[in-house]
């Protein structure tokens, strides 16, 4: 075991860093928050404004489910459910006309409870071109597939007790697939080969709920595994799931994804009490040593936070109050009361970010120490769809997710 931890602690130096510029030099759009994890694109000619006349094609899909759209080339890959999560499914569509070109029901059974701002498909898949792996919770927990949807092995993790679902989504780091399995049960962080589904180190974790998913950030010459949970964030090493560091205290419930952006890392614990700027690369309690600065936030927050050049965005979940902050010093610059619930994460290319809210209508953001915001058209034509998935941007067109349908906005 020993050997292998010290294997792939080289190979994470090495392919972790030529796999993530290989993909954001172009469309693909390969996980949770994009090639660079902080939902970058680095792509131009996506839409600033879009309404019903930008759809160049939809999709209904079937089932209900909130994964992000993942693009690899000219394929999409997506997960839902039937029946109420009775049945999970991994799909794939084809990008140029929203074809489902395959589609595979992964496991059968009696569902779990879970939020019902949640459901039984959340969690969005990983691609590295030649794999898709795909996580389902109670359901069946980590599968792999071929980009042609044959299935390569399937590994259940238990029973994810509590009432609130599953949504945190997986990361491949060089040889490993890693998934945070938070809940009120029994929580812990896996790591495991992605070829075989073999697993190469599990740590447990606080048993709490919590839905934040991994991100991969170089700390001064280190790999570090950084994922937020529901008393804090914590820094691990991808190798070995050692914990590098810690910052707790605050009392969140573990929602939003971290985000990275100039050797910091932003985020919002989602509920209060506040938001921060962390340095990463410490160790042990670091509440004294690597927080760059916080400012105060009251309500609830689900999306995470987006940093365009030297401005941080963070919009509220209930009623649509979009704030910006100073990246370095966080000053708050203004709050512009937008309406709404947003749920998804927000999208930034060409400067601005933009944003859909759960009740289809989006808004393109130019950031600056004045709010210059763009509103636009809703695309849902059916009342029981809701916009909870992020937008994925890629070859120029906006994928938008809605639970039921899938629109491909722009050129």
């Amino acid at each position: 075991m020993i050997a292998r931890r010290v294997a792939i602690a080289a190979v994470l130096l090495s392919v972790v860093s030529v796999s993530l510029r290989t993909a954001s030099a172009d469309s693909n759009w390969p996980r949770w928050r994009g090639p660079q994890q902080d939902g970058h694109s680095t792509e131009t000619g996506f839409p600033k404004k879009w309404d019903k006349s930008s759809v160049v094609w939809k999709k209904a899909l079937p089932g209900d489910g909130q994964s992000v759209p993942i693009i690899w080339g000219d394929r999409i890959f997506m997960t839902t459910a039937l029946d109420r999560g009775a049945e999970r499914i991994v799909l794939c569509v084809e990008r140029k006309t929203g074809e489902i070109v395959w589609q595979k029901s992964v496991w059968k059974g009696t569902p779990e409870p879970s939020h019902t701002m949640n459901g039984w498909a959340s969690s969005s898949c990983v691609t590295d071109g030649e794999h898709v792996w795909a996580f389902f919770g109670k359901g069946g927990g980590l599968f792999c597939f071929t980009v042609d949807g044959e299935q390569v092995w399937n590994k259940p993790l238990g029973e994810f007790p509590g009432p609130w679902g599953t949504a945190a989504s997986p990361i491949l780091v060089g040889e490993l697939l890693i998934q945070n399995c938070d809940s009120d049960g029994e929580g812990f962080l896996l790591a495991v080969e992605k070829a075989t589904g073999k697993t190469v180190w599990k740590v447990d974790r606080e048993q709490q709920r919590g839905w934040s998913s991994p991100i991969l950030v170089d700390a001064g010459g280190r790999k570090e595994l950084v994922i937020q949970g529901h008393t804090g964030i914590r820094g691990y090493d991808p190798a070995s799931g050692e914990e590098f560091w810690r910052l707790s205290g605050t009392n969140g419930r573990g929602t939003p994804t971290v985000t990275p952006a100039d050797g910091l890392i932003y985020f919002v614990p989602g509920r209060g009490p506040a938001a921060y700027a962390v340095k990463p690369g410490g160790s042990g309690d670091i509440s004294k040593t690597h927080v760059a600065w916080t400012q105060p936030r009251k309500g609830r927050d689900l999306p995470s936070p987006i940093i365009i050049g030297k401005f941080v965005l963070i919009m509220s979940m209930k009623g649509g109050i979009l704030s910006c902050y100073d990246s370095k010093t966080g000053e708050l610059h203004w709050n512009e009361r937008i309406g709404g619930t947003y749920t998804a994460s927000p999208v930034a290319y060409e400067g601005v970010a933009a944003f859909v809210s759960d009740e289809g209508p989006g808004l393109v953001v130019e950031p600056g120490t004045e709010p210059k915001v763009t509103l636009c058209e809703g695309l849902g034509s059916d009342l029981e769809e809701i916009f909870r998935s992020s937008i994925t941007p890629s070859g120029g067109q906006l994928f938008i997710r809605s639970t039921k349908v899938l629109y491909c906005v722009g050129k």
